[in-house]
């Protein structure tokens, strides 16, 4: 009939197909008819507004990379133009801005990318996605704090200079350098963090500030020596391309990473006051702040100094050096600090929040997931974060493990701007419900049931008795009449519900074909190993998939369900389909494959105990456009019950 409901009960039990099945089901955006049914869990606090959101994005993205990636790339590949790959690196991850700007209001709670994936594409990809994002937020933790003790030893003058309990020692016969320095500052941003998250972004905000001060000290001194040199670094014989377009285009791929941050702004979205408003304004103004801070950063600094001369250690304090400003370099060691200080905050913080929202799912133990009544913080999942990264800062040189810390991000900007193609052309018609609401489901259902079979019944009388009277088929109802009595019934022809299902069925494996096209085509284009013919082919191959995938997606109509989909009123993002498919194309790299033996553990984790805990392992799936009816039946039926 036109109402169906479906029961994953079997999910748990084995099978192919229901093993499947449970790796595929997806979960409904967060109500208020969940919000408030979800009595065992408190509330994260409602504090933050686009100030805070500001910092917490700008704090997390300005790291102390910056200060030396500047000579890193001039050297290597960009030159003079370093400030275009500073620009085009920009506008890539402004294109999974957008979708995350899109998905984080209309779905603001806790989990990012994690919670996305689960809504709009499965369980499956969605664990998947939260376990590679905790890898990153603890590496990428560990390494921020492991490099803050020798840029703060600068400041007290060498680099052995910090006292004893706060010095680096290695430990005979082991092999192993410990950094209490590390450890330390880890304990003191965990503490920060449990207090309150209106508290640890003041902190995070101060940090940030002066972070930022430092890099306008950067730009107006260096500008006004470069004035007053005459921009020595612009006078080049080879020109402003000494690389050639293709070192501009390297360098950019260098830089990208140094927007990686921003997408911890969409962590915290549970816990801000209006997210359909300032989410998207948070993200976007984080963005646009530090990518206009790293260009003027570059193009002072390559004035100052040819690309050639700079030192790839230290460009900033060394070109300052080199116009006779050797005070300089204690402003800058302290924007280094603060910068790496505010990034440890940034990596620190999404994380708990991440793994309370997989806990609430029932993927993780519900430890996870309980919020401390006075804070209204995850406290519990934040001290066990703060533990794990402390004792790797402390014990391990993670400077091996920090090139994975890109690769759960990557993965999490490509599922974002896959859900966002799921979104708009096919986004999920069934939604589920809890199976305490069974008899309200059942009562529905054979509500419709009954109202489907009258339909039919009143059709087939038409027919025989159309064109014998005209009296009798006056006493039939009429369509306006029939549209009023039976609106869910009478709303389409079906003949439109069968171009619906073919138009989704369309969309669909459109966007499997674009995604598999995209892989295909980074895969070929990165891996120079492959013999130039089969790789030339791949390129062609995977090239033409991705642009039939934009072709047939720009020629179809998108759903308008979307309209619908989640929390209203909030940032729509634009060119559909075209951007959502170039951040997927940027994002889908493949890197992931270094951390294959953590996503192996998380599979094994998921296949024990998330796929047999999930909190949709007896959910019951109904239509969505009949879910407030569901529950409105609900409500009428507890009286009775009492």
């Amino acid at each position: 009939m036109g109402y169906m409901v479906e029961s994953d009960q079997g999910a748990a039990g084995g099978g192919g197909k229901s093993g499947f099945r449970s790796l595929v089901r997806r979960k409904r955006v967060d109500s208020v008819h969940s919000k408030t049914s979800d009595t065992g869990h408190h509330q994260l606090a409602k504090e933050l507004s686009i100030a805070h959101l500001i910092s917490i994005g700008v704090g997390s993205t300005i790291g102390a990379g910056v200060y030396i990636l500047v000579g890193t790339v001039a050297r290597e590949h960009s030159g003079p133009v370093l400030a275009f790959s500073f620009l085009i690196a920009g506008i890539a991850a402004a294109l999974s801005a957008f979708c995350y700007a899109e998905l984080a209001s209309r779905c603001p709670s806790a989990g990012s990318a994690y919670h996305y994936s689960y809504i709009c594409v499965g369980e499956g990809l969605a664990w998947i996605i939260g376990w590679a994002l905790i890898l990153e937020y603890t590496i990428g933790g560990s390494a921020v704090a492991r490099g803050i003790s020798p840029n703060l030893a600068l400041l007290f003058g060498g680099p052995d200079s910090l006292p004893a309990f706060l010095a680096r020692h290695s430990i005979p016969g082991l092999g192993i350098v410990v950094d209490p320095c590390a450890a330390i500052l880890v304990f003191i941003v965990t503490g920060l963090l449990c207090v309150g998250i209106k508290e640890s972004t003041f902190v995070q905000s101060v940090v940030t500030i002066a972070n930022i001060c430092a890099m306008i000290f950067v730009i107006i001194a260096g500008g006004y020596l470069g004035f007053k040199s005459g921009w020595i670094g612009y006078e080049l014989p080879v020109g402003y391309f000494p690389f050639g377009v293709d070192g501009m285009l390297a360098g950019a791929s260098t830089v990208f990473f140094s927007y990686i941050g921003f997408d911890s702004v969409a962590s915290t979205a549970e816990e801000v006051k209006n997210p359909q408003r300032d989410l998207p304004l948070g993200i976007g103004a984080a963005l646009s702040i530090c990518c206009t801070l790293y260009m003027l950063v570059s193009v002072v600094i390559v004035g100052l100094v040819p690309y050639y001369a700079m030192d790839p250690d230290t460009p900033i304090s060394s070109a300052f050096a080199s116009h006779g400003m050797q005070w300089a370099v204690y402003i800058i060691t302290t924007g280094a600090v603060t910068a790496l200080c505010s990034t440890l905050m940034g990596s620190l913080l999404p994380q708990p929040r991440i793994l309370m929202a997989m806990a609430r799912d029932g993927l993780l133990p519900p430890f996870f997931s309980e919020v401390n009544k006075s804070t209204q913080v995850p406290v519990k999942s934040t001290i066990l974060t703060g533990l794990i990264a402390a004792t790797l800062a402390f014990t391990m040189d993670v400077e091996q493990l920090a090139g994975m810390v890109s690769v759960g991000t990557l993965l999490a900007f490509t599922m974002v701007g896959i859900s966002v193609l799921i979104l708009r052309y096919v986004p999920p018609d069934e939604v589920p419900l809890p199976s305490s609401l069974q008899a309200a489901i059942d009562s529905v259902s054979l509500r419709y049931s009954n109202n489907i079979h009258t339909e039919e019944t009143d059709v087939e009388t038409s027919k025989d008795q159309s064109g014998v009277s005209g009296e009798k088929s006056e006493l039939l109802p009429r369509k306006g009449e029939a549209s009023s009595k039976y609106p869910l019934i009478a709303k389409v022809s079906a003949q439109a519900i069968f171009n619906e299902n073919r138009r989704r069925n369309v969309a669909g494996w459109t966007i499997m074909l674009t995604c598999v096209g995209a892989f295909i085509l980074t895969y070929s284009a990165s891996n120079l190993g492959l013999p130039s013919l089969f790789r030339f082919t791949l390129c062609g191959i995977g090239g033409v998939m991705l642009l039939f995938g934009l072709v047939v997606l720009s020629c179809i109509e998108q759903d308008d369900a979307r309209h619908n989909f989640g929390h209203a009123g909030g940032f729509i993002c634009p060119f559909v389909p075209l951007l959502p498919i170039l951040s997927i194309l940027i994002n889908m790299v493949d890197t992931w494959m270094r951390v294959s033996v953590w996503l192996l553990i998380g599979v094994f984790v998921y296949v024990i105990y998330g796929r047999n805990h999930s909190s949709l392992q007896h959910a019951v799936y109904v239509p969505a456009a009949h879910v407030d009816e569901i529950y409105k039946s609900s409500a009428e039926s507890l009286p009775s019950q009492q």
